[in-house]
């Protein structure tokens, strides 16, 4: 009712000392005059919900004491009656209409006062004044909403007839009265404006919750499972889990306990969780998700647990086929370099001065096999850190012996996915530098510096004494491979800059990306 009312402010909700009130002594607005539009508002403040409301009944007690009268009460004018949903003193709840006195004083913008109902020709005949009621004296301030329309009155009333009018201060205070009869209730619609517009973006959140594909779940403090989406019932066709251990017939049990002990470590620190793992399905089958949960605050007791789970099982087993098929390929490209160290072994056997060099380039061979290991990310590496990395991937330029290649600096640990575009970037810089640069020649030299900052890791590529350099003209190939590496799967940034000495380049990497 609320979110569609025409007349009620929609930007925001009110607060007590922010409501508007209809000026005081001012005939209600002219709009409102019609009787469909006046009911509409009157129906907005739900009546029902604040008959009986205890704020109202002592606003009344304190108007009958105000006036010298035995009863008063908070009026609201229907269509065909008139409710007092606040009185003191009056055992009626409701009266026609046709017969009410606050129907007449909510026409206008002032206080109304009859002294004696009997000898009054408007209402002597009214049931109040002739009947058990013996209604005589009623004095009522209209109750105007801040749009302009009229609701009803705040009344006093007596059985007894008074000799004199309200004095000025009486007059004020029961104006001040029925403005802080329109504040709670006005106070009370707004209220239940916002419970319908938070019901309704509930239910709206509810449903988006609902229609996404993955299961959306939260956990109260201790982990007790309190929430899951609609998509948990269609995936699994289970019972919701209360807790982690109702989750042993749920997750494949290869994976369970290794999976659970990752996500109470996580809880114990308060700390984002990933992991995949295998979910029974519905039909009894698995399939492979991604599940994911972040605590709402970094507390460990009072942190809430938010999660999903999404199904990655197709794009699993894509990539396994991918990983059997690059593996294949590594696999033939590993024995087309030992072909090569086969054929530099029997070229060279039988002549020592044939024999020393062809060792040395069967080395350098055996190591560039291994650093296009590292370019396709097959096998499992015992490497855990950049320098480490490094090196195997600079091996096959470094000359025995010599200090042509250097690697400096910090320990940084290295994720396996971050290996592949940091293998194929600095396998591009040395073949570049092998055919052009310092490492062609028998003097150059290239020193490469880890440095380890707050949030990233900068990796300083400097090269000296090789051949004089020249800046491209345009942008082959290897250099796009080099700046869709590190910018777009590793979110680093890549500066080149071409010194005469030799390349000078400076690549900077997130330490989160890196350790992927």
């Amino acid at each position: 009712m609320y979110a569609n009312f025409p007349f009620v402010r929609q930007d925001k909700t009110l607060t007590y000392s922010e409501l508007t009130l209809w000026p005081s002594g001012t005939a209600p607005a002219p709009e409102f005059r019609g009787e469909g539009e006046r009911l509409a508002v009157l129906a907005s403040f739900e009546p029902d919900a604040l008959e009986g409301d205890e704020e109202l009944v002592r606003i009344a007690r304190f108007a009958a004491h105000l006036c010298g009268a035995p009863s008063a009460s908070v009026s609201l004018v229907e269509a065909e009656r008139q409710r007092f949903i606040a009185s003191e003193g009056l055992e009626e709840t409701e009266t026609p209409r046709a017969t009410s006195f606050c129907a007449t004083t909510m026409l206008g913008g002032d206080i109304f006062e009859v002294l004696d109902a009997s000898a009054d020709q408007r209402f002597r005949d009214y049931a109040l004044v002739t009947g058990a009621s013996h209604l005589r004296y009623y004095v009522g301030a209209p109750l105007i909403s801040r749009e302009g329309a009229s609701l009803g009155a705040l009344c006093v009333t007596d059985t007894q007839a008074h000799p004199e009018p309200l004095n000025d201060v009486q007059r004020e205070g029961l104006r001040v009265l029925a403005e802080a009869v329109m504040r709670r209730i006005e106070t009370h619609r707004e209220a239940g404006r916002s419970l319908a517009e938070i019901q309704l973006s509930a239910a709206r959140v509810q449903f988006v919750l609902d229609s996404v594909p993955d299961i959306a779940w939260s956990a109260a403090p201790g982990i007790a499972f309190d929430y899951f989406n609609a998509r948990w019932e269609k995936t699994t066709g289970l019972p919701r889990p209360k807790n982690v251990e109702d989750w042993r017939g749920i997750i494949h049990p290869e994976d369970y306990e290794a999976t659970r002990e990752k996500f109470t470590e996580a809880v114990g620190k308060a700390e984002p969780f990933e992991d995949e793992w295998r979910m029974k399905q519905a039909d009894g089958s698995y399939r492979y998700v991604l599940s994911r949960a972040v605590p709402s605050t970094h507390d460990p007791i009072t942190a809430r647990w938010y999660g999903t789970l999404t199904d990655i099982d197709d794009a699993y087993r894509v990539s396994q086929e991918r990983e059997l098929l690059a593996g294949e390929l590594a696999h033939r490209i590993k024995n087309i370099f030992s072909v090569i160290i086969g054929l530099i072994s029997i070229h060279s056997h039988g002549d020592a001065a044939h024999k020393a060099f062809g060792d040395m380039l069967a080395e350098n061979v055996r190591a560039l096999s291994r650093a296009q290991e590292f370019a396709l990310q097959m096998g499992h590496h015992s490497e855990e850190n950049l320098q480490d990395l490094l090196g195997v991937l600079m091996a096959p330029y470094g000359i025995p012996g010599s200090n042509g290649v250097s690697i400096t600096g910090d320990d940084v640990p290295v994720g396996r996915r971050a290996t592949t575009p940091l293998a194929l970037t600095f396998h591009e810089l040395a073949t570049n530098s092998a055919k052009y640069g310092a490492l062609s020649v028998a003097d150059g030299a290239l020193s490469i510096m880890v440095q380890r900052e707050a949030e990233s890791v900068k990796i300083i590529w400097n090269e000296s004494g090789g051949p004089q350099t020249i800046v491209p003209e345009s942008t082959g190939f290897g250099s796009r491979l080099i700046q869709m590496s590190i910018r777009n799967q590793l979110g680093g940034e890549i500066e080149l800059d071409w010194r005469a000495e030799g390349l000078h380049a400076e690549i900077t990497v997130p330490l989160e990306r890196l350790a992927q």
